[in-house]
Order: C-alpha cells, then sequence, then structure tokens
C-alpha cells in the first residue's frame, strides 16, 4: 500500500485554555472518523496544541482510496421485461440512471425474487481531493460553545485562523480552510521566533517546531515537562509543590516555550487561611504552591513563563511584585472580617434576598435551622448545634472575604467560627454543609454537616418546585439536579436511617403555607428519586436492575440500595434467568385476569404434585424469609429464592393455570400471586432481561 504521512495544522490566535486539550481531542476524534469513512488506512493519528495551533500528524495514509465494488439493484425482472421479452420503461430507466445500454446489466436471482443489477468496479479517489472536506467536517463539529468572524471573512471559528498548513508528504493539498489557503508555513514562539518556518515534509513537523520555532507541540510532552521542572523547582526549596491536573492542563495550555521559576513572598501573610492565598496563587495567577511535609503552606509559589531570557530574575520579582498587593487585600479582609463576630451578619442577611418568592437569606437559614435540628435527632447528632451551625452557615456570604474570594464560602465560615469559640462540630459543619459540591467531591464527615448538608439541599427543592422554576431540558439555574444527587449520596453513602419521602414532607412544612403541600412532596419526591437512576448509571448498573427495585419505589434510600446490590448479585446465580422469566409470566397471567384472586391458598384444592410441592415450597420459604427481610439481607433472600428453581419449572411443565373450573383456577392464580410476592419482597425480578 503505497502511503505518505499528512501533517493538518490549523494556526490561530490565543486559543481559550480550558478548552485546548478538548478542542485538540475532538479535532483528532472527527479527523479520524472522516477517513474511516473515506475508506483511508492510516497508521496513527498523532495530536499537537499548543496555545496558537491546532495539528494532527497522521501516519501512513494511502495516498488513494482502494476501488470499490458498486451494485445497484433494479426493477424485478417480472417488471423489467414484458411478455415478449422487451425491456419496459421501468428497465430502460434504470439503465438510463447507471449510465449503461440494457445489455450491460445483469440478473440478480435469490430465494427472495429476481431483479436487474447494475455492477461495476469504481475507482478510489486521490486522498489529496477527500482531505480538504474531511478537514473542514472536523472543524465544523468541534464542541464551540460561540463561534466568531474576523475581519471580512465569512469563516466562523473559536479564534481567527492566521494560517493553514496541509502537507501530505513533502506536497501542499491546496485548499481554502476557514478562509485561508493553505500552504507550508507554520509559525514558532511569537516572541522567541516570530520569523515564518518552512516544513519540507510532514514527519519534520514536530522536530522543526521546537529546533527553530521555540514551541514544543506535543501537549503531553510539554505537560510532562512542567510537571517536571515544577517538581525540580519545588526540591530546592525543601517542599512539595502541589499539582493539581486541572491547574496544570491550563497552564500546559497557555505555554508553549515553558520554564519554571520559583518566587516567594512575605512570611507574614502565612498568618492568613492558606485557602485565600491558594486560591490567589491558583485562580488568578496560574501558581503553583508549595507546602511542607505537614502539608503547611510554605512562603514560596512556582510560575510557569513562556519565555526564556538571560536574566530571569526579573520573571521572579515581576510576579513577585503582582502578587503582594493581592495578599495584602486578603490580609486587610481577614484582619477586618474578625472585629466581628459571624452572628452579627445575621441581622444582614434579612436585606438578601435569596429568592423574590421565597424570602431572604435569613429566612432560608431559619427554616435550614429548624429541619437540621430534626434531622440531627433521627441520625443521632445533636440538635441544638445543628440548628446553630445552620443558623449560620450562611453569615460568612457578607464577610469581606468571600466577597472577594466566592469559592471560599464555608471555608471562611469555618475559620470565623473557630475565632469566636463556637462549640463542638459547628466550625466544621459550616464548611461541610456545601459538601459535595460535584460529582464524586467527598461527602460532610461530622453528623452535624449532613444535618445541614442534607436541609440545606432540600429546602431548596422543596421551595423552588414550588414556585415552578423545576429545570427543564438543560437550563438548572439553581442546580436542582446536583442539589438532588447530593442528597442521595448522603442518604445512601453514609448510610442514613432517613425516609426521603418523610425528609421532603417535613421540609415543606417549613415554607409558606401558600405552597401547594401534597403536589409539591410528591413531586419533589419524584425528581429526588428519579436522579437515583443517574447516580447508578455511573456504577454501571444495568437499566433493567435498576427498574426492578424502582417498581417498588422505596423510600429509604439504604434500604433501595440493598436491594439493587442484591438484584446485581442475584444475576450471576444461574437461576436467575430462569425465575426471572416465570415472574414475566406470572405478570402477564395476572394482568390478563379480572376475577377476584383469593388472599389465602385453599390445600384441599391442590390436586398435581407439581402444584403441591410449589405450595409447600413457598410456605418453607416465608418461615425463613422472614427475618432475613426484617434484617434487609436481600442477597440472602435471592439465594434462597434460587432454590426454588426446580420446583417452579416443574408448575409451569406439569400444571394448566387457566383451567375451565373457576375454583381450581382462582386457587392456583392465588398460588402464582404468593410466589411473586415472595420475590417483590425484594425487588420486581420480571423487569430484568433475559435471553429467553
Amino acid at each position: 500500500m503505497n502511503s505518505k504521512d499528512l501533517l493538518i495544522e490549523i494556526g490561530t490566535e490565543e486559543l481559550p485554555p480550558k478548552s485546548l486539550f478538548t478542542l485538540s481531542t475532538a479535532f483528532a476524534d472527527h479527523v479520524k472518523e472522516g477517513l474511516h469513512g473515506a475508506g483511508l488506512h492510516f497508521q496513527s493519528v498523532t495530536p499537537f496544541a499548543t496555545p496558537r495551533r491546532l495539528a494532527l500528524l497522521i501516519k501512513h495514509l494511502q495516498i488513494e482510496q482502494p476501488s470499490q465494488a458498486i451494485e445497484r439493484r433494479g426493477p424485478a425482472l417480472q417488471a423489467a421485461f414484458d411478455t415478449s421479452g422487451k425491456p419496459t420503461q421501468a428497465a430502460l430507466g434504470f439503465a438510463k440512471a447507471c449510465g449503461v445500454d440494457i445489455d450491460a446489466l445483469e440478473k440478480l436471482e435469490t430465494d427472495k425474487g429476481a431483479w436487474l443489477v447494475y455492477r461495476a468496479q469504481q475507482a478510489g479517489k486521490a486522498t489529496t481531493a477527500l482531505i480538504p472536506a474531511i478537514v473542514q467536517l472536523a472543524l465544523d463539529k468541534l464542541p464551540i460553545a460561540k463561534r466568531m468572524r474576523w475581519a471580512d471573512r465569512n469563516a466562523q471559528f473559536v479564534r481567527p485562523v492566521h494560517w493553514v498548513v496541509l502537507l501530505f508528504g513533502n506536497e501542499v493539498i491546496n485548499a481554502e480552510i476557514l478562509s485561508i489557503q493553505s500552504g507550508q508555513q507554520s509559525h514558532g514562539h511569537r516572541f522567541l521566533a516570530p520569523a515564518p518556518i518552512f516544513i519540507p515534509a510532514a514527519n519534520e513537523y514536530e522536530v522543526l517546531l521546537e529546533s527553530k520555532g521555540k514551541v514544543i507541540a506535543s501537549f503531553e510532552r510539554r505537560r510532562q515537562t512542567i510537571r517536571a521542572q515544577i517538581e525540580q523547582v519545588a526540591h530546592s526549596t525543601g517542599g512539595k509543590a502541589v499539582i493539581t491536573e486541572e491547574l496544570l492542563d491550563e497552564v500546559t495550555s497557555m505555554i508553549e516555550s515553558p520554564t519554571a521559576v520559583l518566587g516567594s513572598f512575605d512570611k507574614r501573610f502565612l498568618t492568613v487561611p492558606k485557602e485565600a492565598l491558594i486560591s490567589t496563587m491558583a485562580a488568578n495567577q496560574r501558581y503553583f504552591h508549595i507546602v511542607d511535609t505537614q502539608q503547611q503552606l510554605l512562603p514560596y509559589f512556582i510560575t510557569i513563563s513562556n519565555i526564556e531570557c538571560a536574566d530571569m530574575s526579573k520573571v521572579r520579582t515581576g510576579n513577585e511584585r503582582v502578587i503582594r498587593p493581592r495578599f495584602a487585600d486578603a490580609e486587610f479582609f481577614w484582619n477586618q472580617d474578625r472585629k466581628h463576630p459571624l452572628a452579627s451578619h445575621l441581622e444582614v442577611l434579612k436585606s438578601v434576598i435569596f429568592q423574590a418568592k421565597l424570602g431572604t437569606l435569613f429566612d432560608k437559614s431559619q427554616r435550614v435551622s429548624r429541619l437540621a435540628g430534626e434531622i440531627a435527632v433521627l441520625i443521632g447528632g445533636d440538635k441544638l448545634q445543628a440548628m446553630r451551625a445552620a443558623e449560620l452557615c450562611k453569615c460568612d456570604l457578607m464577610t469581606l472575604m468571600v466577597g472577594e474570594f466566592p469559592e471560599l464560602q464555608g471555608i471562611m465560615g469555618q475559620y470565623y467560627a473557630n475565632h469566636d469559640h463556637e462549640p463542638g462540630d459547628i466550625p466544621l459543619a459550616i464548611k461541610e454543609h456545601y459538601q459535595p459540591r460535584f460529582a464524586g467531591d467527598v461527602l460532610p464527615t461530622s453528623l452535624t454537616g449532613l444535618a445541614i448538608a442534607i436541609a440545606d439541599r432540600l429546602d431548596t427543592l422543596v421551595g423552588i418546585f414550588a414556585i415552578g422554576q423545576a429545570p427543564t431540558g438543560e437550563k438548572d439555574p439553581f442546580g436542582l439536579r446536583r442539589a438532588a444527587l447530593g442528597v442521595i449520596r448522603m442518604l445512601i453513602e453514609a448510610e442514613l436511617p432517613l425516609d426521603l419521602a418523610t425528609l421532603v414532607t417535613h421540609a415543606a412544612n417549613y415554607h409558606a403555607a401558600a405552597i401547594q403541600a401534597d403536589q409539591v412532596i410528591a413531586t419533589v419526591f419524584d425528581f429526588v428519586i428519579e436522579r437515583t437512576r443517574v447516580y447508578y448509571q455511573q456504577q454501571d448498573i444495568r437499566h433493567d436492575v435498576f427498574e426492578s427495585v424502582m417498581a417498588l419505589r422505596p423510600t429509604l434510600l439504604t434500604d433501595f440500595d440493598a436491594r439493587l446490590r442484591a438484584v446485581n448479585a442475584f444475576l450471576e446465580d444461574p437461576a436467575a434467568e430462569s425465575l426471572a422469566a416465570a415472574n414475566k409470566r406470572i405478570t402477564n397471567i395476572l394482568k390478563k385476569t379480572d376475577e377476584p384472586i383469593p388472599a389465602h391458598l385453599n390445600t384441599s384444592l391442590l390436586q398435581e404434585d407439581a402444584e403441591q410441592e410449589l405450595a409447600d415450597a413457598i410456605r418453607n420459604a416465608q418461615l425463613a424469609l422472614s427475618p432475613l427481610i426484617q434484617r434487609r439481607d436481600y442477597a440472602a433472600v435471592l439465594r434462597i429464592l434460587s432454590r426454588l428453581r426446580p420446583t417452579v419449572d416443574s408448575f409451569f411443565d406439569d400444571v394448566m393455570v387457566m383451567v375451565d373450573a373457576a375454583p381450581l383456577r382462582q386457587n392456583r392464580l392465588a398460588l402464582l400471586t404468593q410466589l411473586r410476592n415472595l420475590f417483590l419482597d425484594v425487588a420486581d425480578i420480571s423487569q430484568l432481561q433475559t435471553t429467553n
């Protein structure tokens, strides 16, 4: 197979740092998809991404499509020729459409009939003719929220495009991409190598860009280089750099030629809560902070410079000068905030609207306080501490520090509550009530924190649903889906013995009497319980397993979880498929009858050996299962029920249920109802998908 390497480079203004890696990955995926769709074979695709470019090197791409066999089916033979054997208009029209004479058509005969057919070999197109459209389509499909135009051009992209390289081996593929004519010239570092760089061949791109352009084109290699430099510089301080993957990716997306620079700041700033300093360094300046072996902040930071100059001390001094006033502001806020107790902000909360129809933040904190007190009692926590912590949990929103650093809400509340000597778990709970903030975030560790976190989310859910602001489509301005998942995680993962329906009812009771309580309670409960579907999808629980438990609508989520785990394990039992099929059969039989089914079995009407054996097995199972169900050992319940398989199979093999004699028929329906109810003590396993 003849092949060449293909280089695709789109040169732009600085791309959005937080989107660069996603754009690069998507570009590679869409180009590969286009190549596969065109039937073009290649060895590999290597993506490159820097602040000013998206590029791909495709190794050993074949130079043309393979020829393709074409087969087009025409009219049936009986419609293609008349009784004298002459071709009809249908046959002549088909031949004309294929561009051949009628004699060039062949006959296709199968068991289902016979047709005229056109067969031919179509030569493959040159790869150079296919690439422009593949590239353009890949660019059009990139996940760009808002595209822009520039200058007097009609093209739209995430940023203005300045150059395009399409190089197949050493041959330029002439095309206009995003209103730019393709060529053979790339560009390196904006300052270190501003002159254009001629790329003689596709496979020389990466080396030339680094040697002449001072740019590490590979995102992953640049990322590894930055990490290694940070670790080396941090080691010189005797500490360790804290490298979050998110910040590392963002810095990698902003830098083409990385040089790590160590900076320092006045030790006096270490008296300020470290979260404020770290937030300033990471979020505002994209610095990496350094800690000692006890994870205490050291007075150093590492910044990644995009240039390397003879005197890097100027770069260090400049960054130190930038960070100093920011730290001074944080120090001022910290000192000023501590002059007033956290509780002093309660009065200010009365003037801050949470939601126009739901009152102020003060109103919300009072509702949450009462509900959190109830929850604390139910989970074995301290009611008074929960109520006090809930009352204070929004107060830090009014502080100078949180006003400047909103991401520190809760964190600063803990600091200020500790400063005020609030007792017990109150300071920690103020911080923890925001947890979990996102998918995979840690849960509150204290009972007080759990109580407030659940109460706060349920108050929001009930209130927002009550005023008709439920999420629609992708819009969820109050984060209700996230709030529901947070409640689910806390109830299940912290193994809290709390009934969801009861919690929602209590939350509704603390809202204004004007809300339609019953309707809102049902709607919110349904919304939260439905979100458990997402929770379990993320754990790769099968849809039918979820539905089997969902059919019972358990309101205690720990019970829901225990049932679901038991059913999921039951799938591995050899008897599962047969018993699921039997339950489906029972369900269908019971659905089709509208006659009364006796509540109790009449043993005198058991005629066949198979039904007598099933009745005995059900009675024995009922006795054995009762204590297991009480302690929610559903896995053990299903293991016992799996032993019924031979007896159930024999019953359906040997016994006719829908006999003419009504008493006998109804008694057998009662027997099946008892059997089905045994499984319904765990789940509706008729929902399980089987191969039968």
